[in-house]
């Protein structure tokens, strides 16, 4: 693949392994989202090469909820909450690696669930969500310490986390990890012929994330893949540099400052 950019890395690709498990996974699967990161070195002339206007972004905050030493995380659970400026926010039990073949046919059946591929070069995860749309002011109350966490979450959330978390683990013990402020943008490159999303997350230590990622239907993902990879590096993304996901980031540094 050509670049733009002489300080490029090979590309990282999937192992046959890998690729294996990508294929079993996709016929469960409801969507796949691509993902990569633009290292912070390259992150202005990405941004200018893709025509973004930060002006344009839409603000919200993320906050996780676990314990100190990420207990639920251990066993494949995420539990976050999400605000948007001047919109409703949502929450979200994710389970995190997920085989879609060993899920429940009754939270298969949920209108609220859904399994995604998240794929990023080098690597991927298949993750099932159960969301829930969430008035701004109770997650705002959570956020500051005034609602219990626990009120946040419907009673089908709270009835998955019931059934995954630790035994012995309750609710109080939670705490909440952030917020952590995050500018969205969505773009459509006329090249790429697909809607983009560019985030960027800003870390309270000063640190920051932006990644550029698309979804599309499962039979779709490798020829969509190819495209986006193509288009991604003729406007100098490096795909070959190291990889950060965004939830793994903010809970290893909550946990390292024993939030």
């Amino acid at each position: 693949m050509s670049t733009t950019s002489t300080s490029q890395h090979d590309v990282p690709s999937l192992t046959p392994e890998q690729l294996g498990e990508v294929l079993t996974l996709l016929p469960g699967s409801d969507s796949v989202e691509l993902k990569a990161t633009v290292p912070g070195v390259d992150r202005r002339r990405v941004v200018d090469r893709l025509g973004l206007d930060p002006l344009q972004a839409e603000l919200r905050q993320v906050a996780f909820f676990d314990t100190p030493d990420l207990r639920l995380d251990r066993v494949g659970l995420v539990l976050r909450a999400r605000r948007v400026q001047h919109k409703p926010g949502d929450t979200v039990v994710k389970l995190r690696p997920v085989d879609p073949a060993g899920l429940s046919d009754d939270l298969r059946a949920s209108p609220h669930f859904g399994v995604e591929i998240d794929a990023m070069p080098g690597g991927f995860v298949c993750s099932g969500s159960l969301k829930a749309a969430s008035e701004d002011g109770p997650i705002h109350e959570v956020l500051r310490r005034d609602r219990p966490i626990r009120k946040l979450f419907s009673k089908e959330q709270r009835a998955l986390v019931a059934e995954r978390a630790p035994d012995g683990l309750d609710w109080d013990d939670l705490r909440v990890l952030g917020p952590i402020t995050t500018l969205k943008l969505k773009f459509s490159p006329p090249e790429l012929g697909r809607r983009m999303v560019a985030e960027l997350w800003a870390y309270p230590d000063g640190s920051q994330i932006l990644e550029l990622s698309t979804k599309c239907a499962p039979a779709e993902a490798f020829q969509v893949a190819a495209e986006t990879k193509a288009f991604l590096a003729s406007r100098g993304v490096d795909l070959g540099a190291p990889q950060q996901t965004k939830t793994r980031t903010a809970l290893e540094y909550f946990a390292s400052i024993g939030e």
